[in-house]
């Protein structure tokens, strides 16, 4: 049996960033690691899940800690998932911002029945100005 550890303050590199994005299948620009490193900078939540010292898991956010808080991303280990690790770091996610803070996102469309299921609901009232 794999025990995870989940980590609220633990540094991670853009390597390990780029890792678990690559094994967890979400689309991201891997080979960009100064781009990964700003992203692990700049976010305002960073969640991790860890068996022992290697990264299968993460929760990055964006948020005033006041109305609302974009989750940037959640990717798990393709070999970790479906053992609620997704669940678990989105858990702690909402924990640290609160019932009175929407946690919004914008799921892959291969993700679309996920999201429903660890409890979040669907809105149509979305719009995007997409990056180039």
């Amino acid at each position: 049996m794999t025990t995870i550890h989940y980590e609220e303050s633990k540094t991670i590199s853009a390597e390990e960033l780029a890792a678990v994005f690559r094994k967890s299948g979400i689309r991201r620009p891997v080979e960009d690691l100064p781009r990964l490193q700003k992203m692990i900078d700049q976010a305002d939540i960073t969640i991790t899940a860890w068996e022992g010292g290697t990264l299968v898991g993460i929760a990055r956010a964006i948020t005033d800690f006041s109305y609302c808080c974009y989750l940037s991303d959640l990717a798990v280990d393709r070999d970790y998932q479906k053992k609620g690790i997704g669940k678990e770091l989105v858990r702690r996610v909402h924990e640290q911002l609160g019932d009175d803070i929407s946690l919004l996102l914008l799921a892959s469309p291969i993700a679309m029945e996920y999201y429903p299921k660890i409890g979040f609901q669907k809105i149509e009232n979305g719009y995007i100005i997409p990056r180039k």
